[in-house]
């Protein structure tokens, strides 16, 4: 195999084992990825030249996060490090599981390179047509022993998969076969399941069979893995580690991702457990597992055993309050607070001093270790939780000598007062109920106003309580605009004015560079976007901080001029005119194309829609985001970072859910209409109340991408402009070139009937984990609910993909025919659509409704249309030009202010 940076790298018969750095990786390292999302690019570039310094031959890039154009961010990095000649002369892995990021990856390397990867678990058509660009782009690639039946765990499957991929891609597609990297699954062991203890000798044997069967393959994979049911033991792993490469590189293993940190010398390894070690990982005895954990005790210096579970309870009650505040443990917090009250009582001293002593010494831990990235944000809850019940139970105390509290300064002396709440029109809350934890758990007095506030509301909650800093949350794209007013409020007012209060921003649709740009400019006070919780503690100490405040603001605001100054010398991409977008509109053959009609016109109800069905149908990855655990689930489980607490999480999260199920805590409800529908105007859709077409129930004018659209090379090699889309597109038109009746889906579900009472229960009982936990599981269900419905529509209701046979993972992945969108997401960034939506499909008859932002109720709620095209796809709109916003607002029937007002987003 011959890789290249700009140096070539030969790896043959005679290579020693290479070692792929891993900490370049947004999935795998928390830092990398926090400088990433910060824009911190010199920062990153310092952790790729330390890979390499470090001894790595390869550096694994991986930039799939939520949070990020991946493809910006890929292509940004990988430009950046063909600057930096110390780090680009080794050859670079670009790692992804999307496709468009991978090729964004190969367009932007030199040398050639490894693609992490391709598999056939999307079919050999797929496989094929992958395979066959990257033979055109000249990378290597790794191949995952992954078929449509899942991955592979055992040697037979190991290598029937990778036999059959071999012979695809050499004999059928004709890649070069030194070109080939195999990953066989390297699977935890030691696990206590009889299935897992097999799994590193299937590997090395499958590593050994790839290398006598396959000529010019590869073999490489990802070491951590094996050893990761001894996590928190580092010495035991390290051992692992050492001897397991030790075995795999004997029988053939080219390469892994591995830390080089934590591999050791075979040979100077303790005799006995290099033994111990050596017989489960060769699985050599049946109680193998039950023999490392005897020596690992000795090995990690702490006993295993469950006679010392609790030995914490034998410690003096201040320590065991704090252990019980870092552990998250609420069994005994009553009778500690109480026996430490006790203690103090007969001192002389107060209940006051119970929270200031041993209680905030715990949470003092607490945020030492969740700054140090040694702790994660659902521990920190639990946390929080444990803090709660402890002050909960002195609030008695306190209230009977509340005149003595007073006279010696209050209750605990805070770092500051925030008044936080989520802006007028706007109903999500979870990431603000988190923020909110994390602030109290270090010590700041928080006021938490809730959902949908006034601005009014807010200012007047500020004043009363003479806040330090005010913060604002929303979720959807008309709250950055009330976020605009709110901070042009504050400019206003003299009290904030002169005070020059700090302004905090936060929420999903925020970015530094929308706060920098729209929002800093209307308020002359310090306005700060903050990312995420973990940002939090840091940006409110530094703003109250007397002695680094000053800097720390004037930083601020250097920082957001630079942003101001670059986002206006930035070149837009060039707009073409609305006529000419739809000139270049998409091309379809309406001519041979018959749309399929539904098996009813009308409108259907679902009410007390089964939980457990839709359970079933969940996409878990966002659930590990709203914790800020960042990860491809479920490969986050097995994560050397965050798997512990990502499982600790996962597992809590499905016993609350069961408990939801069993207990009828929330209602399911929905509504689908399937209608006669055609598009008019080029980019209106009038959608009607029966065959006849003569009642237009309601008339949906989506927006038409308008920038410039590149020329690119056609599927027969010639020379085509992509289209200025738009989802009218996808429906026939009423008269004209291809005429025909056509039809469209709406719908609207929720799962969040009935939340508010649970959450209220949790709340008064101090336990926010559990309310935010059912928060985030109503979110996941009616995402499910949306998925699960559109199955049904295409297979039953409508009907046009009735031989459809897809499972969860392939739903999630969308691998279906036709699409779902929404409104406010990037092919239909027009929020007000809803308001005709919720009148032809009855909202409030199924408990939904809309806030003047036209945010949905309950917040656990998704609403779009069904567009049934085999051709149509999703796109990103982007800005359109002031010739289409007039057109818009006149087939509204609108005044042109009012739909700026509404399409701001996309005017840029």
């Amino acid at each position: 195999m011959r890789l290249a940076g700009l140096e070539p790298v030969a790896i043959g018969q005679a290579s020693l084992f290479v070692n792929i750095g891993e900490r370049t990786n947004v999935t795998g390292s928390k830092a990398f990825a926090r400088m990433i999302l910060e824009g911190r690019y010199e920062d990153a570039l310092s952790v790729a030249r330390q890979q390499v310094e470090n001894g790595a031959q390869v550096i694994d890039i991986n930039m799939d996060e939520a949070m990020l154009d991946s493809a910006a961010a890929m292509e940004r990095f990988l430009k950046l490090i063909a600057g930096e000649p110390e780090i680009a002369r080794v050859p670079i892995m670009i790692d992804s599981s999307k496709w468009s990021v991978i090729e964004t990856g190969l367009k932007c390397i030199q040398g050639k390179g490894i693609v992490n990867s391709i598999s056939l678990k999307e079919g050999e058509t797929e496989f094929k047509r992958q395979a066959t660009l990257l033979r055109r782009y000249g990378a290597a690639t790794v191949v995952m022993a992954f078929d449509e039946k899942g991955q592979a765990d055992t040697f037979e499957r190991k290598t029937g998969i990778c036999e059959r991929a071999y012979r695809i891609l050499v004999d059928v597609v004709g890649f070069p076969a030194e070109d080939i990297i195999f990953d066989p699954n390297i699977f935890a062991i030691a696990t206590g399941i009889e299935e897992h203890a097999n799994y590193a000798v299937d590997f090395i044997n499958a590593t050994r069979w790839i290398k006598a069967h396959l000529p010019g393959a590869k073999v490489s994979g990802g070491v951590s893995n094996v050893s990761f049911s001894f996590r928190g033991n580092e010495p035991v792993r390290e051992a692992i580690h050492t001897v397991f490469l030790y075995h795999a590189i004997q029988a053939g293993l080219d390469m892994g991702i591995v830390n080089a940190g934590m591999v050791g010398v075979y040979d100077e390894l303790d005799a006995e457990l290099r033994e111990r070690v050596e017989d489960v990982v060769l699985n050599r005895r049946e109680d193998s597992t039950e023999r490392l954990l005897e020596i690992a005790e000795n090995v990690k210096g702490a006993a295993k055993d469950d006679s010392l579970r609790l030995a914490w309870r034998n410690n003096p009650v201040d320590a065991r309050l704090s252990h019980a505040l870092v552990h998250g443990i609420t069994d005994f917090i009553v009778e500690d607070t109480e026996a430490c009250w006790q203690r103090i009582a007969a001192q002389g001293g107060r209940p006051l001093h119970v929270i200031e002593g041993p209680l905030m010494a715990g949470m003092n831990i607490v945020g030492d270790l969740f700054g140090q990235g040694k702790m994660f944000l659902p521990q920190v809850v639990k946390s929080a939780r444990v803090m709660k019940q402890a002050v909960a139970h002195l609030l008695p105390y306190i209230e009977a000598e509340k005149q003595a509290t007073m006279d010696a300064g209050g209750d605990v002396k805070a770092k500051g007062k925030i008044v936080i709440a989520t802006v007028k029109g706007d109903v999500h809350d979870i990431g603000k109920n988190i923020v909110t934890v994390v602030l109290q758990c270090n010590n700041f007095e928080v006021v938490n106003m809730g959902v949908m506030v006034p601005c009014q509301d807010i200012l007047a909650k500020a004043k009363i309580e003479g806040a330090d800093i005010v913060g604002l949350s929303g979720l959807i794209t008309p709250s950055l605009e009330e976020m605009q007013h709110v901070a042009a409020e504050m400019q206003r007012d003299p009290w904030f004015r002169e005070r020059k209060i700090p302004l905090l921003i936060g929420g999903a649709t925020c970015s530094r560079v929308h706060t920098a740009v729209k929002i800093a400019p209307h308020y002359e006070g310090p306005v700060v976007y903050v990312p995420d919780a973990s940002r939090s503690v840091g940006v409110c100490a530094e703003l109250l901080s007397d002695e680094r405040a000053a800097k720390f603001i004037a930083e601020l605001n250097a920082d957001y001029q630079r942003v101001r100054e670059l986002h206006a010398s930035k070149k837009a991409t060039p707009l073409v005119t609305l006529a000419a977008a739809r000139a270049n509109k998409t091309a379809l053959d309406w001519a041979g194309y018959n749309p399929p009609k539904p098996k009813f016109i009308g409108r259907r109800v679902f009410k007390n829609y089964d939980l457990s069905e839709l359970a079933a149908c969940i996409d878990w990855a966002p659930f590990f985001q709203t914790w800020d655990l960042a990860g491809k689930f479920p490969d986050i489980l097995q994560d050397e970072v965050v798997g512990a607490e990502a499982t600790r999480v996962f597992d809590d999260g499905k016993r609350l859910l069961q408990r939801a199920i069993e207990g009828r805590w929330l209602q399911a409800n929905g509504a689908v209409c399937l209608l006669p529908a055609n598009t008019v105007d080029d980019d209106t859709v009038e959608i009607y109340a029966d065959e006849s077409r003569s009642r237009v129930l309601m008339r949906w004018c989506p927006l038409r991408l308008q920038t410039e659209r590149p020329v690119v090379d056609g599927p027969n090699g010639e020379k085509v402009k992509r289209a200025n889309r738009s989802l009218a597109d996808f429906i026939a038109p009423r008269s004209g070139p291809g005429a025909r009746p056509d039809y469209i889906g709406l719908f609207a579900v929720t799962s969040g009937l009935g939340i508010e009472k649970r959450v209220a229960q949790f709340e008064a009982a101090h336990d926010d984990y559990n309310a935010i936990m059912l928060k985030a599981l109503a979110d996941r269900l009616a995402e499910a609910f949306a998925e699960r419905l559109h199955q049904r529509v295409r297979t039953d209701l409508w009907g046009y993909a009735a031989d459809e046979a897809l499972d969860t993972e392939a739903l999630i992945a969308e691998k279906y025919r036709g699409i779902r969108p929404a409104p406010g997401y990037p092919a239909c960034p027009d929020h007000s659509v809803k308001r005709a939506m919720f009148e032809v499909l009855d909202g409030a008859d199924i408990g939904m409704g809309l806030t003047e932002s036209l945010a949905m109720t309950p917040a656990a709620s998704v609403s779009g249309f069904y567009l049934a095209h085999p051709e149509a796809v999703y796109f990103n709109v982007g800005r359109i030009g002031d010739d289409q916003l007039i057109d818009w607002a006149a087939r509204q029937a609108m005044a042109p202010d009012e739909a700026r007002r509404l399409l701001a987003p996309a005017l840029g």
